[in-house]
């Protein structure tokens, strides 16, 4: 027969429990507050934070917290069109748009940009934080293709934006093999839709290996892209890049080198960010500073690559290798450079794509509507107004204050900055 505790036994029991209770409360706590540090960081619209993680080949991005159970996504749902409510968009050789919301279906993207006047659009063909994402279905395929008849949009003014996590520059093997994975499904999914172009960041050496490894890298990774889909017609667009820290892509002859050595040139071309150019320190800020940069392109990689351009404003000096957007007109670059942009014609007929400061909601898409009808006005030499840059910059500057972009700054003088052997790795 067992012995009965005595009641001194039962205390020391019942504190032991109680120790265990607080131990498994305490260990729950811990690991529900690191669920919310990874759902902020996933849930943050300025992804920067993600980005400088794969770029510095943190894995905290794939955590198995986050992977282990990933969050329920809600049902595709596909906006009603309403013609009678979109606006007037222009006529011009010039393709305006801006990067749009595909939320609740990529068919919802075409809405998005007609929303706003656009005649060019970006967005991500799947969540751009996420390494794997659901399929497209066969229904929102079909919308989507519907929609771009609907709306008259060209594909070849459509340049969908790949996914901030992949670097096909990675040293790593495995980590590399995951972008490449990522990055062949945003190609299938543009095939898919009946898109020609694909832009992504090239990535980073990391600081562990010399530049020219991961050029060959991501030259590899296209060139076995290409084999990976046959039939198809995507071109992998690279982006240039300000040039931080270790990341590929700011010197206009690191994007020669990787053109270089893919095979087949028919699917590979460039796009050109304007923030990303002028924090690389090239100076587009007068017309001969804007053609002396396209000169050194097409010397070092040929305008025939051109395929799309972002058309950006920089809140950073000239050469200080950061890449922080600003509204048109209203950073360093002013709305005289984009004048002249907007009035070559070697960039006619291609997506200039703002990816300016602007929110998804209806409110603050008249921010992206103002900017368009600004850069649409720009390249009408006819126009009575388009001397008047301080109108059009007060216009823009005041949709961005009612919008929320507070109250605007003035700029710090506008010098060139020399160039740092290091920096902090780019943001978008």
């Amino acid at each position: 027969m067992a012995r009965k505790r005595t009641i001194a036994e039962a205390v020391i029991a019942s504190e032991v429990s109680v120790r265990r209770s607080l131990r498994v409360t305490k260990k729950a706590k811990l690991e529900d507050v690191e669920i919310s540090k990874h759902k902020k960081l996933g849930a943050n619209e300025d992804i920067g934070e993600a980005q400088r993680m794969v770029a510095s080949g943190s894995s905290s991005i794939s955590s198995p917290i986050v992977d282990a159970k990933p969050k329920r996504t809600k049902k595709a749902k596909t906006e009603t069109l309403d013609l009678s409510a979109l606006p007037e968009r222009a006529t011009s050789a010039w393709k305006v748009g801006a990067h749009v919301s595909a939320a609740g279906g990529v068919e919802n993207a075409v809405y998005n940009a007609a929303k706003i006047g656009a005649n060019a659009f970006a967005f991500f063909p799947k969540s751009q934080r996420k390494w794997v994402s659901p399929a497209l279905t066969a229904t929102s395929i079909q919308a989507f293709k519907t929609r771009m008849k609907e709306l008259n949009y060209d594909p070849n003014h459509v340049l969908p934006h790949g996914s901030y996590l992949i670097n096909l520059g990675n040293p790593d093997a495995e980590k590399r093999e995951k972008s490449y994975e990522c990055f062949l499904d945003d190609l299938k999914r543009c095939h898919a839709l009946g898109l020609l172009l694909y832009n992504f960041h090239p990535g980073s050496c990391l600081g562990t290996v010399p530049p020219s490894t991961s050029i060959s890298h991501i030259a590899d990774c296209i060139n076995r892209a290409h084999k990976d889909t046959p039939g198809s017609n995507v071109i992998a667009v690279i982006e240039n890049m300000a040039g931080a820290g270790n990341v590929i892509g700011g010197p206009f002859s690191q994007i020669s080198e990787i053109i270089s050595q893919v095979e087949d040139k028919s699917r590979v071309g460039v796009c050109l960010d304007t923030c990303h150019m002028f924090a690389a320190g090239y100076d587009i800020r007068t017309k001969e500073g804007w053609d002396k940069m396209l000169d050194e392109f097409e010397k070092e990689i040929g305008l025939k690559y051109l395929r799309g351009m972002h058309i950006n404003d920089s809140k950073t000096a000239c050469g200080s290798n950061k890449d922080r957007h600003d509204n048109i007109g209203l950073g360093y670059l002013s709305l005289s450079t984009f004048q002249h942009v907007l009035r070559d014609k070697r960039v006619q007929n291609i997506p200039l794509i703002l990816e300016t400061p602007a929110h998804e909601d209806e409110k603050e898409w008249n921010v992206w509507k103002t900017e368009i009808k600004v850069l649409n006005g720009l390249s009408n030499p006819g126009s009575e107004e388009d001397v008047d840059l301080a109108k059009w910059r007060e216009e823009i500057s005041a949709v961005v204050r009612a919008a929320g972009g507070g109250k605007e700054k003035k700029p710090k003088p506008k010098g060139k900055l020399k160039k740092k052997a290091t920096g902090e790795e780019d943001d978008n």
